[in-house]
């Protein structure tokens, strides 16, 4: 059901040598980006009406408009099951708890007497959020995208979710729902990279979107691909793939847990990787065993479960030593990464590159997923050696000003057109020499 890697005997290679030795899912953004390129486009110049016709085409509804009315919102929540409310009730509040506590306020360094660099934090003025509406429906991405976004104090929020054929051509109920608790009430059931093309371009019209700043959350290939076709005229979270799952385990953890968590992930999507990572071939051969009758009692297990954890990107990794262990699981740089071994909180403190890291046997990836309080936008596909998941400070931009007096100024002046000089742009030390009555250098 799942294939292994041996890196047991030999010395482990160093860098990028390591980590194309591991598994990983097949995801071609770029190849994507040509099909989505004359997407893109198209909302760009027909706006709504491309919008409603990509419905269509790839949702299977015939819309008459995009944007929410706010009375299917106001209606979600109430129809909503009490204890499904009553849980995302709660994921927001533990969302706040750790999302305020991000906030950061404007800081003043005195560089020398009279010359200060402050350094103050500022929202985007608006983002557009995606929620994806698949092979399964996320009302936890709704909480990971809005709270963050609302705790940086963004003015102008927008969702759109992809129109679902069985709900009337609206987002699924539960997403409008997540909605409402949030006080999110512009809402557009468009899905794909037509919804991040709303966002970047903005459409007009009765339904019309409003340009974003920025555009977050988590979604397919397409999704995905858009948002590298629109970097540079909006900011983006991150080029979110398939969700991954790394488990470092010694010969303490328990394989019922591991295979649980493994099978936790992998029923996300048949891309979905399951990695174990092991020095213990006796905890490797009984997760392998357990995984069996786990994955027979679950649900989705022939279209995502089994192909997720027979493809190529989910393997049991099999090295000499913790310290072994410790070099593979950097060198993956998994989106959720799960310490379960002897003292877990010392060896998840060594751990360099991870999107989560989940301590212990009492900390598995799904309470990350919809109730620890941390956020599961998080970065795949190897970036978290140089990305982090989304966070209030995804949403900030740091803007440094500075304030120095003349005397400051003419203290370092010499400084400055030495190095303008330096870099043979003199009339950067001429803006200086200016303040000061000194002859300017001809051209």
């Amino acid at each position: 059901m799942i294939s292994r890697i041996d890196l047991r005997g030999d010395t482990l290679p160093e860098g990028g040598a390591l980590r194309d030795l591991l598994p990983r899912a097949e995801f071609d953004v770029e190849a994507a980006l040509e099909k989505v390129r004359p997407i893109c486009e198209d909302v760009h110049h027909r706006g709504t009406a491309a919008l409603i016709e990509y419905a269509e085409k790839f949702d299977g509804v015939k819309l008459e408009r995009v944007r929410v009315p706010a009375e299917a919102l106001k209606d979600a929540l109430e129809q909503l099951d009490p204890q499904v409310r009553a849980a995302l009730e709660e994921s927001i509040r533990r969302a706040r708890i750790v999302h305020r506590a991000q906030r950061r306020t404007a800081h003043t360094t005195q560089v020398v007497p009279g010359g200060t660099v402050t350094e103050k934090w500022v929202p985007v003025d608006r983002v557009g959020l995606y929620a994806p509406g698949g092979r399964s429906v996320y009302p936890s991405s709704v909480i990971m995208n809005v709270v963050p976004a609302q705790e940086a104090g963004v003015g102008s929020i927008a969702l759109a979710s992809p129109p679902q054929a069985d709900f009337g051509g609206l987002p699924h109920p539960t997403i409008l729902a997540a909605c409402a608790l949030l006080g999110v009430d512009e809402v557009y059931a468009v899905g794909g990279a037509q919804a991040v093309a709303m966002f970047a371009y903005g459409t007009t019209g009765p339904d019309g979107c409003a340009p974003a700043n920025m555009v977050t959350g988590p979604g397919n290939v397409w999704v995905a691909a858009a948002k590298r076709y629109f970097t540079g005229r909006i900011g983006i979270d991150t080029e979110a793939g398939p969700t991954e799952i790394a488990v470092l385990a010694d010969d303490t953890a328990d394989p019922v847990h591991v295979a649980a968590d493994l099978i936790s992930q992998a029923e996300h999507d048949p891309l979905a990787a399951a990695v174990l990572v092991t020095d213990s071939l006796a905890l490797a051969e009984a997760v392998e065993k357990e995984l069996a009758p786990q994955v027979a009692a679950t649900k989705h297990i022939e279209d995502r479960i089994k192909p997720a954890l027979a493809g190529r990107q989910s393997a049991i990794v099999l090295v000499d030593s913790l310290e072994d262990g410790l070099k593979v699981v950097d060198a993956y740089g998994a989106e959720h990464l799960e310490i379960q071994t002897a003292d877990a909180a010392a060896v998840a403190d060594r751990v360099r590159n991870a999107g989560a890291i989940f301590v212990g046997p009492w900390s598995p990836v799904s309470l990350g997923d919809y109730c620890a309080g941390s956020n599961h936008v998080l970065p795949t596909g190897g970036c978290a050696c140089h990305s982090s998941g989304l966070s209030v400070q995804s949403f900030l931009r740091g803007i440094h000003i500075v304030d120095y007096t003349r005397d400051a100024l003419a203290e370092v002046t010499h400084h400055v057109v030495t190095l303008a000089e330096a870099e043979d742009l003199p009339a950067h030390g001429a803006a200086l020499k200016a303040r000061f009555s000194w002859k300017v250098p001809s051209a």
